[in-house]
């Protein structure tokens, strides 16, 4: 019994200690500088639920605010952008054009399918410019994260780096080279894994965050250790007193 808080001692200390590579983001020189910036990224394709922005621009003011929600136009002879949402059906609904699907297609599949309805209402393809764009991308960040939840950010494009951080960072119990990204795409669901202790990371397809992914940032080994140990050491002290007082009722 003597040797027993010596040996919880030891498993406690050795339950303390991370290594340093396991804490430092994107270790390591790229196989070629050059390509550090050609990331593997896949254009994110629309699905149920996601609010895309449709903007149009022309000189002829009035039959752009025939086709939008919205009637303002600038005197710049620009729209206000409207918001549009993807229902159930995978649908947006315009005005004049109708219901045009968008579900499984890229915004820029959208604006071109946009384009091709204007023909119709424009004789010189030049007289206007559509713009489609995501309202923002939605993430949600669970595990060992400082701040945990789902969270939306106004940009086109965004990094895991960023995610995370806007989370709060990963604390020295989130396991930084083995966090899982889950994708949810109109084909299915996906799981990949990225290690952002490696530069490699920057080659990962999930390097970017695509809008509706959950990144979960799994627990180090040493901390299901630590918290066993914790349990281990409350049993084991039940087990010390237990002892002890029968030790001292036979000694009476």
């Amino acid at each position: 019994m003597r040797r027993l808080p010596l040996f919880l001692l030891f498993l406690f200390l050795l339950s303390s200690c991370v290594p340093t590579k396991r804490l430092v983001y994107l270790k390591g020189i790229p196989i070629d500088e050059k390509e550090i910036h050609k990331i593997k990224s896949s254009p994110y394709k629309l699905q149920v639920g996601d609010n895309i922005l449709i903007d149009v621009k022309s000189d002829n003011n009035r039959l752009i605010a025939a086709f939008l929600k919205s009637t303002t136009i600038s005197e710049n002879s620009s729209s206000t952008p409207s918001v549009y949402n993807i229902d159930r059906n995978g649908n947006v609904r315009m005005p004049i054009l109708g219901e045009i699907n968008v579900l499984g297609y890229t915004t820029k599949e959208v604006r071109l399918k946009i384009e091709e309805n204007f023909a119709d209402y424009f004789k010189d393809e030049n007289s206007y410019f559509v713009s489609v764009k995501l309202n923002g991308i939605k993430y949600t960040v669970i595990g060992e994260i400082n701040s945990p939840g789902p969270k939306v950010v106004n940009q086109n494009q965004l990094t895991i780096l960023d995610a995370i951080s806007s989370s709060g960072d990963i604390p020295i119990s989130g396991d930084k080279k083995n966090i899982e990204v889950i994708r949810i795409s109109p084909n299915g669901t996906k799981k990949f894994t990225i290690d952002l202790t490696s530069v490699e990371a920057l080659n990962s397809e999930v390097f970017f965050i695509q809008n509706n992914d959950y990144i979960n940032i799994n627990p180090l080994p040493q901390k299901s250790l630590k918290e066993g140990l914790t349990s281990f050491t409350g049993i084991a002290s039940i087990i010390s007193l237990i002892t002890s007082t029968i030790l001292i009722i036979r000694g009476l």
